[in-house]
């Protein structure tokens, strides 16, 4: 991505939003209705209102969740309220008159600001346009500068009863160290009194850059400016900054006939827009303050702006992609006795999320409405219909691609079932897929459509009875076997259950005396495995995401049906994952697998997604609640595609004829591995008090990418507002399939408080010095937080090929070195042989010297072989396809030896595991996740824990004997790789001989003539 070429339009801020709005605004709390005056900024960075007393109240943009109006909005609860808008006469148009901001740091902690115009439709346009702001992906990745004049622009707004700038403001916003901020008021000339006040003419944006380079100046960007700069002139050039931009600035990977380096005249636009002296803006220089503007400029964004958007395909099958999905979506904290709500649905949904889950129960008398709930706990009950009414609203307000609707369904009564199929055809109505396309039958072999084709389609996830599929049956018949089968189906699972249960737990002491409940809360599978007989209305719903129970993946290839889902809790698909791999990406290729979290975490808490990624899983379900490591992955990952919800899984992932092997720890074939170094050079603005600050690194990938997580040294002085670290680079060099990794870089204050992070997938990082503006916990961007860093992604090339892909790249210049190495051979030879013979000698002496010297002075050899022409050539061709036949049967035995490793290993950590699992059933205690002992092979990041020493001592044991068969094989491939390199470059130096020979004696000849 070029940076003179904007991707990304910002957000339009129309003009009725900054001329502003009279509204009523209420609150339920207080019973008080205020006269305001609703206003957006005019850069778009505010939403605020005025009161009569001339009282301002802010809300970021960047806060806002939700705009609603209509009866989506809310209504007055206080008595008092309903009579000032006349909300009991049945012919008021109340709701034609309503805005609702949603605003608030995570999804349960949320502020409802309630806002009633004076004309109809009106809050409709507001709701709508406010809501585009928001959602434009430009508002969250803003340049580092777009964050500074937000800053101002706030200040600027909260003026005071004359109408100037409260100085105890800019004290209130940069609190870190006051004598710091007096002293840049001072040198920019103004009050610096608590109790003064800035006029704000006198503090415009060019004064306020002043000021801020004055409180923060950055020597470590002075530095960088004179590395470049001509020397004795404190300025840079344009030939200087064009030279900075293509050697530091771009991808060093680019085509550069598709994105050609930077140019004189664009650099010059850049010195305009950034330089602000004017006298250097027309002489075409860069002063170092310019430079820092630069830098905090748009075009320097750390993550490659064309991957915000959809940039996509979007139109292969469902089991393609990754879906961004959520468990017990209901929940607003703890599994056992949390709350249950529909706004969960609604903040599930405008994050991204797309498939989100129901667990759904029988009502009771009288009304007999079927509710939602977490079974067998203590979390209140909500009704299914309010949440159907939830899923209606907001399913396409962020994403426009297809909602799945996972059920798990209890509801044992045919009568409620029937009343949930009709909530689902009434409230969806057209949202709802209920027909199956005809390009895309129910048929072994068929593949399932596509996330375009089912744009703005609802998909139901629920049990599927096939006694009901036939059309042609009577109502009646099908009634009086439905009765029979609800019989049999139940026999049947509860068979399934015991049979399950005695393979899980086989030759455990059983501990009687615990009732139903507690054998639900503390298995891992929960009551996921307890669902009711699918009657015929529920049944009729369900048509491209079946579920099925997971027998093996043989069977699963042998029925080869692609509509068909399992579900696996993430015990169950952990030990799949580790003796099955391959398997388990070739099944998820197919047909899709949902995970989910075990039952005994009733915290909450999430395991990593990114060991289920690795094998293709599509549905990686996590608590939405709980905004943990896991959830933060999660989060950042599904950012990107516009946010759809859906990310197009790698070729590797996809494709049928190819196999993948997560476990991999070499190259994958056609796959071209990362190196990625990150140097912390400084942060800003870190937080709101003077302390000292530390900044972590950590790389979530494959298993055989490089894991370890890096930490800067603490910061010698208690400085947050612009500290340096002077270290070196933080290098994870070979990162195996970079469109499956994601860097995680956190700043944290002395003592372990967190202060803000970014987590970025490694395919859309760009090269270069950038601004790393920090999120929240719940990646929200901050305003004030950031790192300085210097970023460097490129191929990884293994030094035993660097020699020869030098060679390749340019194959003349690397003869032309060959040559002089030659020639200076013979010169030492020469003088050998000088200093042998009399110095009167016109011998061999003599000879010697003036063969040298005739070949010295010699004609330039014609450069008319190229690359191309090269590697063309048969010999050449025949060479490199037998050396590609020696390395992949060394990776095949590499591979056998390992697979054969982890099957002797996953065979033992089980037989551990269940020893485990009887000592701790014993004890009363809770089952240990295997994923907490040795997750951390997957990439996932360290897991919270304490691991049984036998496992630790096992997972050493296997890791050394991988160890040991890696470097083996590293060792083979290295001197099989030498001996390549070697026959490759003499070919080259061959080929380039023979036609420079040729060209010769052509020219020889011409001359002749």
């Amino acid at each position: 991505m070029s940076m003179f070429n904007p991707i990304l339009s910002p957000p339009d801020i129309k003009a009725y939003l900054t001329k502003g709005e009279r509204f009523i605004k209420w609150d339920d709390e207080t019973s008080i209705a205020s006269p305001v005056i609703l206003r957006v900024d005019s850069k778009g960075y505010y939403l605020y209102w005025t009161f009569q007393s001339k009282e301002i109240e802010f809300v970021e943009l960047t806060s806002i969740r939700d705009t609603r109006f209509g009866k989506y909005a809310k209504i007055p609860k206080s008595q008092k309220l309903r009579e000032v808008f006349n909300l009991d006469f049945p012919e008021n148009n109340f709701l034609a008159k309503t805005l609702c901001i949603v605003t608030g740091p995570d999804m349960v902690d949320l502020t409802f600001h309630n806002f009633v115009s004076y004309k109809e439709n009106v809050g409709k346009d507001w709701a709508t346009d406010i809501l585009a702001i928001v959602k434009n992906p430009l508002l969250s990745n803003a340049s580092r500068y777009s964050f500074y004049e937000k800053l101002h622009v706030k200040l600027t707004l909260q003026l005071n009863a004359e109408g100037k700038i409260p100085v105890r403001n800019i004290f209130q916003m940069f609190p870190a160290d006051r004598k710091r901020v007096e002293q840049a008021l001072n040198s920019c000339h103004l009050s610096k009194g608590k109790n003064d006040a800035i006029n704000p003419e006198d503090f415009p944006e060019s004064v306020y850059r002043t000021f801020l380079m004055q409180l923060c100046p950055r020597p470590e960007i002075d530095e960088i400016f004179t590395s470049y700069h001509s020397k004795a002139k404190p300025y840079m050039t344009k030939d200087h900054l064009t030279k900075f931009i293509n050697q530091k600035q771009r991808d060093s990977r680019l085509n550069e006939l598709l994105f050609p380096p930077a140019k004189q005249e664009q650099v010059q636009t850049l010195i305009e827009k950034y330089e602000p002296s004017a006298i250097n803006k027309q002489r075409g220089q860069l002063s170092p303050e310019g430079m820092v503007w630069f830098l905090c400029g748009s075009e320097n964004s750390i993550v490659s702006m064309d991957k915000l958007p959809v940039n996509q395909d979007m139109n292969q099958p469902l089991t393609h992609y990754f879906i961004n999905s959520s468990h017990n979506t209901y929940l607003t904290a703890g599994q056992f006795s949390g709350v249950s709500s529909p706004e969960m649905y609604r903040q599930t949904l405008l994050s991204g999320c797309r498939c989100v889950e129901l667990d759904c129960w029988k009502g009771k008398p009288p009304e007999e409405e079927p509710i939602i709930t977490h079974g067998f706990t203590m979390t209140t009950e909500i009704l299914f219909k309010d949440v159907i009414e939830a899923i209606a609203e907001s399913a396409f307000k962020t994403s426009p691609y297809p909602v799945v609707l996972s059920f798990e369904n209890h509801v044992d009564s045919a009568k409620q079932q029937a009343k949930m199929a009709e909530y689902c055809r009434t409230i969806f109505g057209e949202m709802l897929l209920t027909d199956v396309l005809d390009k895309y039958p129910l048929k072994p072999g068929c593949p399932v459509p596509s996330p375009n084709e089912l744009m703005g389609k609802i998909l139901i996830k629920n049990k599927k009875n096939q006694a009901f599929s036939s059309a042609e049956k009577k109502t009646q018949s099908g009634d009086s076997s439905s009765d029979q089968t609800h019989a049999q189906s139940s026999e049947h699972s509860e068979n399934d259950t015991v049979e399950e249960a005695s393979k899980e737990f086989e030759g455990e002491e059983v501990v009687e005396n615990v009732d139903e409940e507690e054998k639900q809360i503390q298995s891992d599978e929960g009551t996921a495995g307890q669902e009711a007989t699918a009657y015929e209305e529920m049944s009729s719903l369900v048509n491209y995401v079946q579920p099925v129970k997971f027998d093996t993946f043989e069977v699963s290839a042998q029925k080869n049906q692609s509509y068909v889902i399992s579900s696996f809790v993430e015990t169950k698909a952990y030990d799949l994952l580790t003796k099955f791999p391959v398997q388990f990406v070739q099944y998820n290729k197919r047909q899709m697998s949902r995970i989910y979290p075990k039952g005994t975490r009733m915290d909450s808490s999430n395991y990593m997604p990114q060991m289920f990624w690795n094998v293709g899983c599509q549905m990686v379900a996590l608590n939405f609640q709980t905004m943990d490591l896991a959830m933060q992955q999660n989060m950042a990952v599904f950012e990107f595609n516009g946010g759809s919800g859906y990310i197009l899984k790698h070729e590797f992932m996809r494709r049928a004829d190819k196999q993948f092997d997560p476990f991999t720890v070499d190259r994958i074939d056609v796959v071209v591995a990362n190196t990625l170094s990150i140097t912390i050079i400084s942060g800003q603005f870190l937080s709101d008090k003077s302390v000292k600050t530390y900044v972590e690194v950590e790389l979530f990938g494959l298993p055989g990418d490089p894991k370890r997580k890096y930490k800067t040294k603490l910061t010698s002085s208690a400085n947050s507002i612009n500290p340096v670290w002077k270290e070196e680079p933080f290098v994870f060099e070979k990162i195996l399939m970079p469109e499956i990794a994601s860097l995680r870089v956190c700043a944290f204050e002395e003592g372990g408080k967190f202060i803000g992070h970014r987590i970025i997938p490694i395919n859309v990082i760009r090269s270069g010095y950038h601004h790393m503006c920090l999120r929240s916990e719940s990646n929200m961007p901050l305003t004030m937080p950031s790192l300085f860093v210097y970023v460097e992604v490129k191929d990884y090339i293994p030094d035993a090929w660097a020699e020869l892909t030098h060679a390749l790249s340019n194959p003349i210049k690397a003869f032309k070195a060959h040559e002089k190495a030659s020639l200076k051979m013979n010169n030492k030879g020469s003088l050998a042989d000088e200093k042998s013979n009399s110095p009167q000698s016109n011998g061999i002496g003599g000879s010697a010297r003036a063969s040298v010297k005739l070949v010295q002075n010699g004609p330039q050899e014609p450069e008319t072989t190229n690359q191309d022409e090269l590697q063309k050539q048969k010999s050449f061709l025949k060479l490199q396809k037998k050396h590609e036949k020696e390395l992949k049967e060394l990776e095949r035995k590499l591979q056998k030896r390992r697979e054969e490793i982890l099957q002797k290993y996953s065979s033992a950590f089980s037989d551990l595991h269940t020893q485990l699992n009887k000592k701790s059933s014993r004890k009363g205690q809770k089952k240990k996740s295997l994923e907490d002992d040795y997750g951390s092979i997957w990439g996932a990041g360290e897991i919270p824990g304490k691991p049984d020493p036998k496992i630790v001592e096992l997972k050493e044991k296997m890791e050394q004997e991988l160890t040991r068969a890696s470097e083996e094989f590293y060792e083979n491939i290295w001197k099989r790789k030498e001996q390549q390199s070697t026959e490759q470059i003499s070919k080259l130096l061959e080929l380039a001989q023979e036609r420079q020979t040729s060209e010769l004696k052509f020219l020889k000849e011409s001359t002749d003539r």
